[in-house]
């Protein structure tokens, strides 16, 4: 179990233009400055998830990668006061792979940065029987709060980044011990 964690970052949004990347990739940078980590990106832009739920390929893949993580982090933007579909299509393409397993937000949006979002998705999280971890990492007008270079001098979402990162790593250590032990039950 001195294994780094493996930690799958699933970035959410689909829109073309959208913000996504200059989020993700600054959350990235700081991911992966942590040892304690091996980091992966699930980009739902490129990952084709049947909004049907059909079993395909791509989908066994996807749950693959998800059944072999010990964390987990979403990137999600806000859309009329939700998330977006393309996470909801996410969640709902594997079942078993998220149990028992420890999941991070990193939200933004206008005057909430996402908030409304991921209130939504502890709930759904809740169902498929993950951890939520408290710590969020939430830009508000997430546009004005990063430079050309992709950085960010707001102080509390690097504070809450690197607290989100410290709350996921205990949780992941303890339910990827905790699994090996004794199988989540209803596995």
């Amino acid at each position: 179990m001195d294994t780094p964690l493996r930690l799958e970052v699933i970035i959410a949004s689909v829109r073309p233009k959208r913000f996504a990347p200059v989020v993700a990739d600054w959350f990235l940078r700081r991911a992966r400055s942590d040892a304690e980590f091996e980091v992966g990106v699930i980009d739902l832009m490129d990952t084709p998830l049947p909004m049907d739920l059909t079993e395909t390929d791509e989908v066994r893949a996807f749950q693959q990668r998800i059944g072999a993580a010990d964390a987990l982090v979403a990137i999600t933007s806000e859309y009329n006061h939700g998330y977006p579909a393309s996470l909801k299509t996410a969640f709902d393409s594997a079942k078993r792979e998220w149990r028992g397993k420890p999941i991070g937000f990193v939200s933004y949006g206008g005057l909430s940065g996402g908030l409304r979002a991921v209130e939504q998705l502890r709930q759904v999280v809740a169902e498929i029987h993950m951890v939520s971890i408290r710590e969020t990492v939430s830009f508000h007008e997430a546009k004005r709060r990063f430079d050309a270079d992709g950085e960010t001098r707001d102080g509390a979402a690097i504070d809450a980044a690197d607290r989100m990162l410290r709350q996921l790593a205990w949780w992941a250590r303890a339910l990827r011990t905790a699994r090996a032990a004794d199988p989540y039950p209803g596995s």
